[in-house]
């Protein structure tokens, strides 16, 4: 039976287009799963359509998060914000908290999940860190390393405790959402993975970029890999 994965776009306002990296489609397809591309459409009653009809999601990477949505004024070294993204991705990630299908968040989508639970986030990582998280390396090259609490769901999917990542932000989880916890941090002490609190929620996120990579190492695809046998009800 085929399991059908949602996958959130980019919003490009200037030139109104919806926009996404094609290794999440291939990520997806490979994984076993029919990837849906869902554009920015801030309806309440479409939002509920696309999550009432499709198996599992994914909250892609992307622009700044508008920090409205965590209580704050835009802060110097505040990116691009996208109000249209905002505005559909948030209501999307509520559904999503509320409900039982699963989820895979990557860069963006980790914050914007974790803002969505009411965390907060660094709106710029400048002077909260010395290490560097936005890289100057090809999207595929893995930069920095990241430690996995040994009894998460994570660690049970990638079997690793410590492995290396691409990085491609500038923004970080300043505090936790209510029902999510920490489970991965890069050297520097900043969180590089949550997952829902709640036993049986299939919800994980990461701060890196595993559609870069899938095709390369067994930890990016095994991501992909469990959000479709979960979506498809065949996951642990």
């Amino acid at each position: 039976m085929a399991c059908f994965i949602g996958i959130t776009c980019g919003w490009e306002e200037e030139k109104t287009w919806h926009k996404l990296h094609d290794e999440y489609v291939c990520a997806v397809k490979e994984a076993g799963g029919v990837p849906f591309l869902l554009p920015s459409l801030a309806s309440k009653e479409l939002v509920a359509v696309y999550y009432n009809q499709l198996d599992g999601f994914i909250f892609s990477g992307g622009s700044d998060l508008d920090p409205h949505y965590f209580g704050e004024e835009p802060q110097e070294g505040l990116a691009e914000i996208t109000p249209r993204r905002d505005a559909f991705e948030m209501a999307l990630a509520r559904l999503a908290l509320a409900g039982e299908k699963p989820v895979l968040g990557i860069c963006r989508g980790l914050q914007l999940l974790n803002v969505a639970a009411g965390g907060t986030l660094y709106q710029d990582l400048k002077g909260v860190t010395r290490q560097k998280h936005k890289q100057r390396a090809p999207r595929w090259y893995p930069t920095h390393r990241v430690q996995v609490q040994p009894d998460s769901e994570l660690f049970k999917l990638v079997q690793q405790e410590s492995f290396s990542v691409n990085s491609f932000h500038h923004q970080g989880i300043r505090e936790l959402g209510q029902g999510f916890q920490a489970v991965a941090w890069s050297k520097d002490g900043l969180i590089e993975a949550l997952e829902s609190s709640a036993k049986g929620k299939k919800m994980i996120a990461v701060q890196w970029h595993p559609e870069c990579t899938w095709g390369k190492d067994r930890i990016s695809f095994s991501l992909f890999k469990n959000l479709v046998e979960c979506a498809a009800g065949r996951g642990g």
